[in-house]
C-alpha cells in the first residue's frame, strides 16, 4: 500500500472514531414489508412470496415523530425497502407524509412493478431517489431472480428512469460466476441506455446464498471485479462503483468514492418489519438493539448500539493479527453470524 493511501487511511480512522462518538442519524431504512414478488437465489433477507403482515404505517410514523425534534429532517434520508417495497399500496401516502414533514425519501426495488403510472405517482409523492436491481442480461437476470419476466419489467423501468432528470437513481448488479464474463458487454448496454450510475456488489455466503456455491466467485474472479471497476471508472462513460461492503486494501478509493466505513449504527439505522431496531437492513444476524413496540427509538439510538460504535470486540479469529485491522475494524456487521464471527473477509479473498 502506498504511503499516500496509508496517510489517507490514518486521517479517515480519526474521522470514523469521532463520528462514532457523535453518531449523527443520516439514513433510516424502513423494511416496510417482507412480501416479495421474486424468489431470488441470493436473498439474504426473510422475504417470502406468501402473504405476510406489513408494519402499519402509523407505527413507523411514531418513530418519525420520535426523532423529528432531534434531527434536521432535510439531513436525514428515509429509504423504503423490503421485501419489495412497491407491493405496498400505501407507499405513496407514506412518502407524501414524509415529504410534508421535510424528510427526503427513496425506494429500493426490483423494478417489476415500476411502470410509467407508478413512477409518476411516486414522483408526485416527493420521491428523491430510487435504486433498481438488474443482474445482467435476460437469461442471467431471470436465472438469479427466478422469474421469467423479471428482466423485461426491470429493463423497462430503467428506460423510464433515463427520461427523468429531477431525481437521483442508479442500477445495482450482483456479480456472480454466471454474469461476470459479460460485464463489459453489459456495461456497454447500460451506457447505450443512458444509465449514469452503476453499483456492483459481490454475493457473500449468507441467507439463501450460504448454501449455493454457484453464486460464489473464485479469488481470481473476485479480483477481476475490482480491476473491471477501476477500468470503467477511468473511462468515465458511466460512474461505476463497488458496494459499501468490505475493506479492499489498495483498491480503496480506486473502485468507490469513499474509503471503507461500516456506517451501520453510526449514521445508519433501520426499522425492521417486526419493529426491531437495527443498523442497516443488510444485517440479518442478531445485532438488534431494541424494538419500537417497547422502546423509544431515539433513546435506543442515543444510548445503545455499543457493538456498532466500539468495534474492538471484532479483533478475534482471523482479525486478531491482521495488519489491516486498524483501518478495517472487522469489516461490515452484515458479514457476521449470530455468534458474532466473521463469515467473509474481502481483503483476504483478494490478497490471500
Amino acid at each position: 500500500m502506498r504511503l499516500k493511501q496509508r496517510l489517507e487511511l490514518e486521517l479517515f480512522r480519526r474521522y470514523r472514531h469521532n463520528n462514532a462518538r457523535l453518531h449523527p442519524l443520516r439514513t433510516l431504512f424502513w423494511e416496510c414489508t417482507l412480501r416479495c414478488n421474486m424468489n431470488c437465489r441470493h436473498c439474504g433477507s426473510d422475504c417470502k412470496m406468501a402473504p405476510a403482515k406489513d408494519m402499519p404505517a402509523e407505527d413507523f410514523f411514531r418513530v418519525i415523530d420520535d426523532i423529528t425534534p432531534h434531527v434536521d429532517p432535510h439531513q436525514t434520508f428515509i429509504i423504503f425497502t423490503g421485501g419489495e417495497a412497491l407491493l405496498r399500496t400505501d407507499l405513496e401516502d407514506c412518502g407524501l407524509e414524509l415529504y410534508r414533514r421535510g424528510f427526503p425519501w427513496g425506494v429500493v426495488t426490483n423494478g417489476y412493478l415500476l411502470d410509467e403510472q407508478r413512477l409518476q405517482s411516486l414522483l408526485r409523492s416527493g420521491m428523491h431517489s430510487i435504486t433498481v436491481s438488474l443482474d445482467g442480461f435476460e437469461d442471467d437476470h431471470n436465472w438469479m431472480r427466478q422469474n421469467p419476466h423479471s428482466f423485461e419489467r426491470a429493463a423497462h423501468a430503467v428506460e423510464l428512469l433515463t427520461k427523468e432528470h429531477e431525481i437521483v437513481w442508479d442500477i445495482v448488479t450482483c456479480v456472480n460466476p454466471r454474469n461476470i464474463g459479460r460485464l463489459e458487454e453489459f456495461k456497454q448496454w447500460l451506457v447505450s441506455l443512458g444509465v449514469e450510475r452503476w453499483r456492483l456488489f459481490t454475493i457473500v455466503p449468507m441467507g439463501r446464498a450460504a448454501t449455493d456455491p454457484a453464486l460464489q466467485l473464485s479469488p481470481e474472479q473476485f479480483r477481476s471485479v475490482f480491476e473491471f471497476i477501476k477500468k470503467t471508472r477511468a473511462e468515465g462513460r458511466i460512474k461505476a462503483s463497488y458496494g459499501c461492503e468490505g475493506f479492499l486494501g489498495p483498491y480503496e478509493l480506486e473502485v468507490r468514492d469513499q474509503l471503507f466505513y461500516c456506517r451501520a449504527g453510526i449514521e445508519v439505522a433501520s426499522i425492521l418489519n417486526d419493529g426491531s431496531i437495527s443498523g442497516c437492513t443488510s444485517i440479518r444476524s442478531n445485532f438488534n438493539q431494541g424494538n419500537i413496540y417497547r422502546d423509544s427509538f431515539w433513546d435506543v439510538w442515543q444510548h445503545r448500539y455499543q457493538p456498532y460504535r466500539d468495534r474492538s470486540w471484532t479483533r478475534k479469529d482471523d482479525c486478531a493479527d491482521c495488519k489491516m485491522f486498524r483501518y478495517c475494524e472487522g469489516s461490515g456487521l452484515h458479514l457476521y453470524d449470530d455468534d458474532a464471527h466473521l463469515r467473509f473477509c474481502h481483503y483476504r479473498r483478494i490478497f490471500g
